[in-house]
């Protein structure tokens, strides 16, 4: 029998359904994150989700969790500043939801934001040029990336503005000196992207430690590639509407890997 293209999880707190679905998606990017080793900060760094509704909260990790043991209903819902909106044992590391709110509070299309520091996208984001439009990974990526220059350590409110203005429309941001950001309406619009970002990266790094003058395609090339890389599948395919979603097809795949692996998450 076939396995369901998506995994169904009732909810174990008081939350709407539409609630609880944000949180098994944010609870599942956690632990994909951290399956796929992006995430290099032990208990720190955040991936954020808008909670469903008219209020403008959104969902966190809690600070003294690892990865692997978030959970549905573990995670924390929190205002624009960081503040609990509901009681939890846990605390909340405010100053890391700097980058998250920034981009939250001016993209309303938004409503999931993945931010990594894994050694490979760190170690691009420390790269003058960036990233290189050497494979079709990234010069799928090229017209889609912002970058912004680093200013320390990213805790201070008034970076806000000049974080989102960097980002802009986009929704794929080097931060320079810092690690990698992606966004999207859904956790796999923002996974999707990030996958394509890391892989680049790493890539990248792995073409450089070879030693060999590296291949740059000329840039009719690479726009060509940008086109083509913004469909969500072939266009000879058969699939239609929801279907030939690319990234709501790979998310499910990704919510049932995750559930092979550790089904905790779901709780």
């Amino acid at each position: 029998m076939n396995a369901p293209l998506t995994l169904q999880s009732t909810p174990k707190i008081d939350c709407s359904p539409e609630e609880w679905e944000a949180r098994v998606d944010l609870a599942c990017l956690y632990r994909i994150v951290s399956h796929l080793g992006w995430h290099k900060s032990i208990i720190y760094n955040h991936i954020s989700m808008r909670v469903p509704g008219p209020e403008v909260h959104f969902l966190l990790n809690p600070l003294g969790l690892m990865y692997t043991e978030i959970t549905a209903s573990n995670l924390l819902k929190v205002d624009l500043k960081g503040r609990k909106v509901n009681p939890s044992p846990y605390p909340v590391h405010t100053a890391g939801f700097v980058v998250h709110s920034s981009v939250h509070r001016v993209r309303e299309d938004v409503k999931c934001v993945i931010h990594t520091h894994s050694n490979a996208g760190v170690a691009v984001s420390c790269q003058e040029q960036g990233l290189l439009p050497i494979n079709l990974g990234s010069m799928g990526l090229h017209d889609k990336l912002a970058y912004y220059d680093c200013e320390g350590v990213t805790n201070e409110a008034d970076e806000c503005e000049r974080i989102a203005a960097a980002l802009g429309k986009k929704n794929v941001l080097i931060l320079r000196n810092h690690g990698l950001l992606t966004c999207g309406a859904t956790a796999g619009e923002a996974f999707n992207l990030m996958r394509r970002l890391e892989t680049a990266c790493e890539i990248q790094i792995m073409a450089q430690s070879g030693g060999a003058k590296l291949s740059m395609p000329p840039m009719d090339v690479v726009s060509k590639t940008t086109g083509q890389t913004t469909m969500t599948m072939d266009q000879n395919a058969d699939a239609k509407g929801a279907q030939a979603d690319g990234p709501s097809m790979l998310w499910a795949a990704v919510r049932r890997w995750m559930a092979q692996v550790d089904p905790s998450y779901m709780t």
